[in-house]
């Protein structure tokens, strides 16, 4: 998700949906034990061990590890670490980043966790507090993927925020920057040697003025003039990478990792995916897909047409999906459409942003995304958590 307060929305219907978290002030590291609702930790919905999450990499429209065994991908987003770092405080996580949260993150049957990133902080440019950049910065993100690998989770590290030119980021931008190559091609290196991580190059394009045309989905793979986007709305432009330029930077720095790329319209739309996919040297692309309920493509009629088939030839991951009136029947319609085509998908968001109360129908205000209310129990924190939580954990591990 893009920008907001609070927990808010910040998109359209049309547009997707354009969330974060940019919420409250800072949150220390919560210890405790895991309880809750969620029961204790570990197997959930079937019998044997959970499969590695090493190794990932497409094989036809699946996602396979290292032992050559089928994976889908289930898990919550993290929201915190594109905002913390460019807000007052010295917190570069909102909330708990330690094992024990981890432990009940995974009693919910999760076996991955998307971590959005800011441009800015991690390159340490665009005025980034020192405290909260570069080393420092890196070393947070390092920890926390370390805790997740430990505990058999695979992290989607994806870049949440970028900085055009000398913009510190703060909000979401239609592509890619002009430093996003510098910010790839660094974390890349970073992580080359690590079999677990996957990356998102980039959260919620909506280049072409949140069209779905041929000039976005050109503007997407090759890069265009985009417009800056501020405080106070559109002013100036910058010159965006495209996604061909991200995932060249990747694999020239070294790493064969899973890649995952969102569509245009807030990575809601997947119509001219396979049309404009770049060239891979590693042929591990799989397509990314953000699906709430305010949606342009929001019901059965619409994922039965492109992403239904793309799916019959490239794995698609739902990296983000949610619910915003607090309800259940949006989250249980999607997530057994999905089931029903063997895809993946996280929800949004593991945050304790307060108690659900609802968004509007094109996606603004409310406060509904917040799945537990506290990062020491796995208690749902609504009906839409709760929907998230049973449908999880009634598959195998």
């Amino acid at each position: 998700m893009g920008d907001a307060g609070s927990g808010g929305a910040a998109g359209t219907a049309t547009g997707g949906s354009g969330m974060s978290g940019a919420g409250g002030g800072d949150v220390g590291v919560v210890g405790g034990s895991v309880g809750g609702v969620g029961g204790s930790v570990g197997g959930a919905g079937g019998s044997g061990p959970a499969p590695a999450m090493t190794g990932l990499h497409v094989d036809g429209n699946t996602i396979k590890n290292s032992a050559g065994q089928v994976v889908r991908l289930r898990g919550v987003n993290r929201s915190g670490t594109e905002y913390k770092c460019v807000q007052t405080g010295t917190t570069i996580f909102d909330g708990a980043a330690d094992a024990a949260s981890i432990q009940v993150i995974k009693s919910w049957n999760v076996n991955a966790v998307r971590i959005p990133l800011n441009e800015s902080c991690w390159l340490a440019i665009n005025g980034a507090t020192a405290a909260k950049a570069g080393d420092n910065y890196k070393s947070a993100i390092r920890d926390y993927v370390t805790l997740l690998e430990q505990a058999n989770i695979a992290p989607i590290l994806e870049l949440h925020w970028v900085g055009p030119g000398t913009t510190l980021a703060q909000r979401q931008q239609p592509m890619p920057s002009d430093h996003s190559v510098d910010f790839w091609t660094d974390v890349a290196r970073t992580f080359a040697s690590d079999p677990y991580v996957v990356f998102e190059p980039y959260n919620e394009p909506f280049p072409d003025m949140n069209r779905d045309s041929a000039a976005a989905w050109s503007c997407w793979r090759d890069g265009c003039s985009a417009p800056l986007q501020t405080a106070s709305g559109a002013s100036g432009s910058y010159t965006a990478a495209g996604f061909q330029a991200l995932v060249s930077a990747i694999r020239g720095a070294g790493s064969p990792a899973l890649i995952l790329l969102g569509g245009v319209q807030y990575s809601n739309r997947l119509t001219m995916w396979s049309a404009y996919k770049p060239t891979d040297s590693m042929n591990n692309l799989a397509a990314a897909w953000h699906v709430y309920n305010f949606n342009g493509c929001a019901a059965a009629s619409c994922w039965n047409g492109a992403p239904a088939t793309l799916a019959a030839t490239v794995p698609i991951v739902a990296t983000e999906f949610g619910e915003n009136d607090c309800q259940a029947n949006f989250v249980n319609t999607f997530i057994d459409w999905m089931n029903g085509k063997g895809l993946s998908f996280l929800a949004w968001t593991w945050d304790t942003w307060g108690a659900c109360t609802p968004g509007m129908t094109n996606g603004q205000g409310g406060n509904p995304w917040a799945l537990v209310s506290a990062y020491t129990s796995s208690t749902p924190n609504s009906a839409y958590a709760q929907a998230v939580y049973d449908k999880f954990m009634a598959v195998a591990p």
